[in-house]
Parts: structure tokens; C-alpha cells; sequence
């Protein structure tokens, strides 16, 4: 890659209040919502502070104008990091107060390609959600630059250019994936492949998976999951599932999933000693995993003819709740892949957080559905329009606060969870 392609960043520490992070350490607050879908990457929120039955009630504190993105915001303590793409040439993130919406300090640099065929009628924007661990933030651009930034100021860290450093081509959708943090370790899908990089230094710790067919241009994230007796990183290729042992990057396993043009977009989605994904234009699967003494062996245990295609589904109880290609939500039973219910169609997109039996989607027309997650029949409880605007980013929920972040600006949305009643004095 030339130098005028080289990322350099520009830090302007634009408000920096003398208090710093609200957060020190490596560890989230129990609202914190620090990376793509949220503290523990399954849309399942961990406050215990109820939800409310109605979205009547909610109400907009502030909003950011911001140039287009696809990457959700996240939220450590009070602040909230958020990406765009300025002029179609620059790519930066902004820290905001989480009180206020003000700037605390912005970070850029030069990252833009065209992407190809359907997906240029939305745009090249970033894609890649960031990370946080309280210390650092983690941004995959979309030219497969991985960027390590100080939480505090904004200053730049290290940054890993996997074209640069590894040969590799740029990605012809761009880097999508978004970086998972695990101890001193920063994991992402970039240069064709599948990596472990040192969260403190930028170190690659080792590549695997690269050279794999279909691997260019992944479009999901992995995630870090239990399964058969065995922690390992479930990544999710173009054309594959694939286990990978945390310690040295050895592949434990893989599976072939069938794919219409290598659109396998889900992120994993673990249920028991089983894994489960959904394609565009083809079927929904279930693949379970045994262990055998450290050898590994998986097998489809069913599937449907469910077909998804860019919303990751979230699990309740026995049940998973997948949006589809065709618009339509519907429910599947885990145990057998029958599928109980199937609704009206809605837009192409959803994002969703979970708590309790309670699923909040924000739909990519601007529509936010506050949905009761019940296997028997579909029930959608409220709706509430928050957007004008398209609403690609994934939605973000921290304590009382909603945050949207649509194609114009992110809007924070206060919907005044219920409270649990006082007892009479």
C-alpha cells in the first residue's frame, strides 16, 4: 500500500474533561455495552433493572450529526464511542458524553474503497462495530486497518495494516468483522483470515485460516463460546464454520455451509453443544459439535427453510427468534429446527438487544418494536418511530438509555425503565 493510502492519524482532544474514563480497568460496568452486540456478544442485556411494556414513555436527550456508518455505538461508563465516514475519503471516531452528546475527543484516518455490485447502493461506509476494554479502543477500518486507541485522549496506540503487513488484498466489501477482546488479546477476521494480536502493543500473535477459500471479505464476526467440553473461537467464514483453540490458533474443526455467493453474514449463535447459522437465499442450520478426546467432529442435526440474511438471531430458552431475508420474524425450536411461527413482513433489517422475555429491534426503516418473546405466537407489544433516516448500526442498550445510530447521527433515546414498586411508608 503507497503512503498516500497509509492511515495517519489525526487526534484532535477536543473537551477532554479532567475526570477521564468513568471506567478504570479492564472490566464493564454492569450497563456498559462495549462491543458488537453488546458485554456478552449475544444481544442479551445483564442489567437486572426491568424493562418496560411500552415504548410511549421514551424520549430523545440528544442527538449528533454524523457522517454515514454501519458500525454500532458502545458504551464504557460515560462515554460513547461512534464511527463515520467523512467525504467518502476519511474514516474517524468520535468519544461523546454520554450526559450531553458533546465531543470529547475525535480520531481519523484516510480509509474509503468502492465497494462492489448491491452493496455500493448503500454506500462504503465503515462497517467494523469498535471495542472497548476501559483503556483502549479497538477500529477495524474498512481498508482491514485494525487501529488501537487511548480511551482517554484519542492519541493513537498502534495500528496493524493487514494488506501492508501480510500481502493480503483489501477486502472487496471491506473489513466487516469487529474485533473481540479476551484477556491481553485483541481477535478479528481481517487479511483473509482469522487473528490474534497483543492488545497492548499490536504484536500478530499468530494468522490462521488464511488462504481459506471464501475467506476474503468475511462478513461475520467470531465469537468465544463453550462447546463440547472446549472454549474455542467459533468463526464464521464465507463458505465455512470453523472451532479455533485461543491459545495457539489451531483449528479444531470445520464445517462446510452451503451459501449463496459466500453471503454466510451471521454471527454464530451457540445453543448447548450446538452451533446454528442462517444464509441468504438458502436454509437455516444447526450443526452439533462432539468431543472425543480433544478430536472433534461436527455434524448437521438439522435444518429449516428458514432463510436469513444480515440480522444475527438471539436465543430465549429453548427457542431462537431469527429475522429473515423476506422481512418476516419468526421462531424455530432448538430441539427440533420446527419453526412455530412466522409474521407479517417487516423491513430488511434488524438489530436486536434481549432481556428477560423482552427483544427490543430496531428495524432498518427507522421503526423501533419492543417484541414479547413467545414461542406459540408473535407479539409485539409497541412500536415507535426514531428515525427518518435508514438504521443499518447495530442498536445499543445501557440501563435507561437506547442508543440509535442511523445512516444522518446517533440519537440517544432515554425510555424510562420501570421501577420496582416502593412499598408504602
Amino acid at each position: 500500500m503507497g503512503s498516500k493510502l497509509r492511515n495517519k492519524l489525526v487526534v484532535g482532544s477536543l473537551l477532554w474533561i479532567a475526570t477521564g474514563p468513568a471506567a478504570a480497568g479492564n472490566d464493564p460496568a454492569q450497563d456498559d455495552w462495549p462491543q458488537w452486540r453488546g458485554p456478552t456478544r449475544d444481544a442479551k442485556v445483564t442489567t437486572t433493572r426491568p424493562w418496560p411494556s411500552t415504548l410511549e414513555n421514551s424520549r430523545e436527550r440528544w442527538r449528533v450529526p454524523l457522517g454515514p456508518s454501519y458500525s454500532g455505538p458502545i458504551v464504557w461508563g460515560n462515554r460513547i464511542f461512534v464511527t463515520e465516514t467523512k467525504n467518502k475519503e476519511t474514516e474517524a471516531v468520535r468519544a461523546l458524553d454520554r450526559t450531553t452528546g458533546s465531543e470529547l475527543w475525535k480520531a481519523s484516518w484516510t480509509g474509503a474503497i468502492s465497494v462492489p455490485f448491491f452493496a455500493k447502493s448503500n454506500g462504503s461506509w465503515i462497517r467494523s462495530t469498535p471495542a472497548c476494554d476501559g483503556e483502549s479502543l479497538f477500529v477495524a477500518g474498512i481498508r482491514d486497518v485494525l487501529v488501537c486507541l487511548d480511551v482517554a485522549t484519542g492519541a493513537k496506540r498502534w495500528e496493524f495494516d493487514f494488506p501492508e503487513r501480510l500481502g493480503t488484498a483489501i477486502p472487496a466489501f471491506g473489513c466487516v468483522s469487529s474485533p473481540l477482546l479476551v484477556g491481553e488479546f485483541v481477535f478479528v477476521q481481517a487479511g483473509g483470515g482469522f487473528a490474534k494480536l497483543h492488545k497492548r502493543t499490536g504484536e500478530l500473535i499468530w494468522h490462521v485460516l488464511d488462504g481459506g477459500e471464501g475467506m476474503d471479505s468475511a462478513f461475520s464476526s467470531p465469537i468465544l463460546a463453550k462447546v463440547s467440553d472446549s472454549t474455542q473461537f467459533l468463526v464464521q467464514m464465507r463458505d465455512e464454520l470453523a472451532g479455533v483453540r485461543p491459545a495457539d490458533g489451531h483449528v479444531l474443526w470445520r464445517q462446510k455451509v452451503p451459501a449463496y455467493r459466500g453471503m454466510n453474514i451471521l454471527t454464530p449463535t451457540v445453543h448447548g453443544n450446538g452451533i446454528l447459522t442462517s444464509t441468504y437465499k438458502n436454509k437455516t442450520f444447526f450443526y452439533s459439535l462432539t468431543n472425543q478426546g480433544g478430536s472433534f467432529t461436527s455434524h448437521e442435526t438439522w435444518k429449516s427453510s428458514a432463510q436469513g440474511y444480515m440480522s444475527s438471531p438471539v436465543v430465549i430458552g429453548e427457542h431462537v427468534y431469527l429475522h429473515l431475508g423476506n422481512g418476516r420474524f419468526c421462531c424455530i425450536d432448538l430441539r427440533d429446527g420446527q419453526e412455530t411461527w412466522r409474521s407479517k413482513p417487516f423491513g430488511k433489517y434488524w438489530s436486536m438487544a434481549v432481556s428477560g422475555n423482552r427483544i427490543l429491534a430496531l428495524d432498518e426503516r427507522g421503526q423501533l418494536l419492543l417484541i414479547e418473546a413467545n414461542p406459540d405466537e408473535f407479539r409485539l407489544l409497541d412500536r415507535k418511530s426514531v428515525s427518518d433516516e435508514e438504521c443499518w448500526a447495530h442498536i445499543a442498550v445501557s440501563g435507561a438509555d437506547v442508543l440509535v445510530r442511523d445512516l444522518a447521527g446517533l440519537t440517544l433515546f432515554d425510555w424510562q425503565p420501570q421501577t420496582s414498586p416502593t412499598p408504602e411508608s
